[in-house]
């Protein structure tokens, strides 16, 4: 009778498992072991072992962006930047009116140019931070979802955004016209896709959220992803050639799941039922960038485990980025790995802004804090499970940030940085805390119509 029961408490708790670890794969079947397999091979080579290479090349694109725009970055000068609350803008501006004001390095690659719209692919040159090798759909042809349903996630309508993610081959996914897209389960996309939302307003709401699992190069750009709720499992189709059982999602906006070579831009995201992003299980080289965050309480999870040992090869830039109104905590809360943090514009929080468990290496510079009026909230800084005497020799550094409303950032590790090899140029600091207004002004989705500057 106690085997008995032995065995039912095993088979409960592996049961319960199973979600945690392989991301709401009922069957691990041997296509499944396949792809986790190549998701490791990938982790691995995308790895950088000289993380701080990376860092010091965007801060060098950061000033060369700046000093390029030269006097018409000035107009930006007591526009938000001084304030100590922004308002979220919607609509950013109106077309044919006035010049391009694209500050930041990444958008400067691609926004003032009038052919956008022609020579979309562009956009793939533009990354910056850990995720800069991320191609998405460059090589392959373009496809124009046409219909918003998703009505059959097994056997997907062709034009529909579910039959183009599934696809083996690359692609560059465009939308005919405005959508709001009610994702019945969630969204298993392949590897080397590009979901490009410019020129449409495309809302993925009130459904499923967007499913990342060991694939790699994929950009998602310039839509809007709110309302997230948890959804059903079933057989779902993840590939052309095969589906599988899944079990219940979770309501994240975007699980990045042993995943490498991801880019996330110009997203507007809030209120889904669990984390706007969450990138866990050995994912690595992403870049979160230009997004625009409000109403949530987990906002970005780096890394879900303490016990998961293999996400220190976890390496994720978060930069130009609004926290904005109504967020509560984890912009990012990270684990294992190495996180640069720079020139976001936090003008929100509740709890905390960066926080973090099992040693992460953090590297906040050239952002903007304004803490919450609530005098137990005025800490940017949390740390799990660990005493003073241990997290105290963490890396987590503050260099060149702005505190306002009492914000502050309690720094740990070495008093100093380490002395880094490497020349005048790779090492220029990311812009002062004072330049993120100009930075940030267009985070989130933009308004892009053929024909103009975006």
């Amino acid at each position: 009778m106690e085997v008995t029961k032995l065995r039912l408490v095993f088979v409960f708790s592996f049961a319960t498992l199973i979600p945690t670890l392989w991301a709401n794969i009922a069957e691990f079947d041997e296509v499944w072991k396949q792809r986790e397999e190549q998701a490791w091979k990938n982790t691995l080579a995308a790895y950088e072992p000289s993380p701080e290479n990376v860092t010091s090349n965007l801060n060098y694109n950061v000033n060369k962006a700046l000093v390029k725009a030269g006097n018409k970055t000035r107009e930006f000068e007591g526009v938000s930047t001084n304030s100590t609350r922004r308002n979220l803008r919607g609509k950013h501006k109106k077309h044919g009116t006035g010049p391009c004001m694209a500050t930041n390095p990444i958008d400067r690659c691609w926004r003032c140019k009038k052919n956008w719209a022609k020579n979309r692919k562009r956009l793939a040159n533009c990354a910056l931070g850990f995720g800069h090798k991320t191609q998405g759909g460059k090589t392959g042809r373009y496809y124009l979802v046409r219909d918003n349903s998703d009505d059959d996630v097994l056997n997907p309508k062709p034009g529909t955004l579910r039959h183009a993610v599934i696809q083996k081959q690359p692609l560059w996914i465009i939308f005919a016209r405005d959508m709001n897209i009610k994702l019945s389960k969630e969204l298993i996309v392949q590897s080397k896709k590009t979901i490009d939302g410019r020129g449409a307003n495309v809302h993925i709401a009130y459904g499923a959220g967007i499913t990342l699992q060991f694939v790699d190069n994929v950009i998602i750009h310039g839509i809007h992803i709110h309302h997230i709720v948890q959804s059903s499992g079933g057989l779902i189709r993840d590939a052309v050639d095969h589906y599988g059982y899944r079990t219940v999602g979770d309501g994240d906006g975007v699980s990045v799941f042993g995943s490498t070579n991801i880019w996330l831009d110009h997203l507007s995201m809030s209120e889904c039922q669990d984390g706007l992003i969450d990138a866990i299980q050995g994912s690595t080289a992403i870049t979160i960038s230009n997004c625009h965050f409000t109403h949530h309480n987990d906002v970005i999870l780096l890394g879900a485990s303490d016990a998961f040992s293999k996400d220190k090869y976890m390496q994720v830039t978060v930069a130009f980025n609004h926290f904005g109104k109504e967020l509560i905590q984890r912009m990012p809360r990270c684990r294992w790995g190495f996180f640069h943090v720079v020139n976001n514009d936090y003008t929100h929080w509740k709890m905390y802004a960066i926080g973090g468990s099992m040693h992460p290496t953090i590297i906040s510079q050239g952002n903007r804090f304004i803490a919450p009026d609530d005098p137990t909230a005025k800490e940017i800084t949390n740390r799990n499970y660990a005493p003073e005497s241990e997290w105290r020799n963490w890396v987590w550094r503050s260099e060149g940030d702005l505190f306002m409303n009492g914000a502050y950032f309690r720094s740990s590790g070495p008093p100093a940085p380490p002395r880094l090899k490497y020349n005048k140029l790779q090492m220029i600091k990311a812009k002062p805390a004072s330049f993120v207004g100009r930075l940030t002004r267009f985070a989130g989705t933009l308004d892009c119509k053929k024909g103009f500057k975006c």
